[in-house]
C-alpha cells in the first residue's frame, strides 16, 4: 500500500467499527480525559512524551495539584517543579513546561493558543505534540501520529510491509478520523493501539521511525537523573564532590553537567554547581 492510496468506505467502517467496540469495553479512565481545559492537556502530553502512561498517572495528578494553572506553573521556581517531576526522567520537559507556562502569560495574556501553528512557537511543543493539544483540548479534526496510532495502522493496513514511513500512514488517518468528535476517536484508536501491541509484540517495530531506547542503567540519562535529585535536595554541591559522590565515571558526570548547564538546567560557577 502507498500513500496514494484511497480506502474503500467498508474498510474504514470496519476499522471504526473496531476501535470503537474496543473502546466500548476497553477504554481507559485517565485523568487528562476528563477534562478539556487546555493547560491540563498540555501537561499531560509532555509528560506522556517517551513515558508510560501508568507512569504518568500518579505524576500528573500530584503536579495538578501543586500548579493548578498556568499562572501558578509561570511564578513557580524550577527547583520546585523539578522535584515534583522526579521519576519521570527526561528532565528538560519540566523546564520547558516552566518556559512554555512564562510565555503564554506574558505573551499571550495566560490564554493558551487553540491552534497548531501558534503552539508550535511555545517551547517544548512540535508539530505532533501541538496537533494532540488541538485534538484533545480543543476537540479539532486535525491529523496526527504517534506511536500507538502507528501500530493500528501498520497492523490493519501495512501487516507484509516493513519500514513504514508516516507518510504512508498520514493519509490513512485523514480517511478514517472521525472528524464529528476527533477528541474521542483518537482517545479511542490509542487504546486500540496499546492492545495490539500487547497481542501482536508491536507492529509498530515496522515504522521506518521506530527506534529501541538504549540501556538505562550507566547511561548518560540515569547520570543526569542522579545529579539533578542531589541537586534538588542538597540545591547547591561541589563540582568535586559530586564527582568525589558517584559511583560513575567522571568524563560521564562531566558530560551530564555540560549537557543540562546547556539547556539551562543548572548553573555551573567558580566550582559549584546549582539548579538553575
Amino acid at each position: 500500500m502507498n500513500s496514494n492510496v484511497t480506502l474503500a468506505r467498508k474498510d474504514i467502517t470496519t476499522l471504526r467499527k473496531t476501535v470503537y467496540r474496543h473502546w466500548k469495553k476497553y477504554g481507559r479512565d485517565l485523568p487528562w480525559r476528563n477534562t478539556d481545559n487546555p493547560y491540563n492537556i498540555i501537561v499531560s502530553e509532555i509528560m506522556l512524551q517517551q513515558t508510560q502512561v501508568a507512569r504518568v498517572v500518579t505524576k500528573y495528578e500530584e503536579f495538578i495539584t501543586a500548579f493548578p494553572d498556568i499562572e501558578s506553573l509561570a511564578r513557580a521556581p524550577l527547583n520546585t517543579i523539578l522535584a515534583i517531576w522526579q521519576g519521570l526522567g527526561y528532565n528538560r520537559r519540566a523546564l520547558s513546561l516552566k518556559k512554555m507556562a512564562v510565555e503564554v502569560v506574558n505573551v499571550h495574556s495566560g490564554r493558551i493558543p487553540d491552534d497548531v501553528s501558534r503552539l508550535k512557537t511555545l517551547p517544548g511543543i512540535g508539530s505532533a505534540t501541538a496537533q494532540a493539544i488541538c485534538a484533545f483540548a480543543f476537540n479539532q479534526p486535525v491529523i496526527f501520529i504517534e506511536t500507538n496510532i502507528r501500530t493500528v495502522f501498520i497492523h490493519h493496513f501495512f501487516s507484509t510491509k516493513d519500514e513504514v514511513k508516516d507518510s504512508d500512514i498520514r493519509p490513512l488517518v485523514a480517511q478514517t478520523l472521525d472528524s464529528k468528535n476527533p477528541r474521542r476517536w483518537y482517545n479511542a484508536l490509542m487504546d486500540y493501539g496499546t492492545a495490539l501491541k500487547k497481542e501482536h509484540g508491536n507492529p509498530g517495530r515496522k515504522s521506518a521511525h521506530y527506534t529501541r531506547q538504549s540501556p538505562f542503567e550507566g547511561s548518560l540519562r540515569q547520570v543526569r537523573g542522579v545529579l539533578l535529585r542531589t541537586l534538588i535536595e542538597k540545591t547547591t554541591i561541589s563540582r568535586d564532590e559530586l564527582c568525589a559522590t558517584f559511583p560513575f565515571d567522571d568524563d560521564l558526570i562531566e558530560m551530564a553537567l555540560s549537557q543540562l548547564e546547556r539547556e539551562k538546567l543548572i548553573v555551573v560557577k567558580k566550582g559549584s554547581v546549582s539548579i538553575a
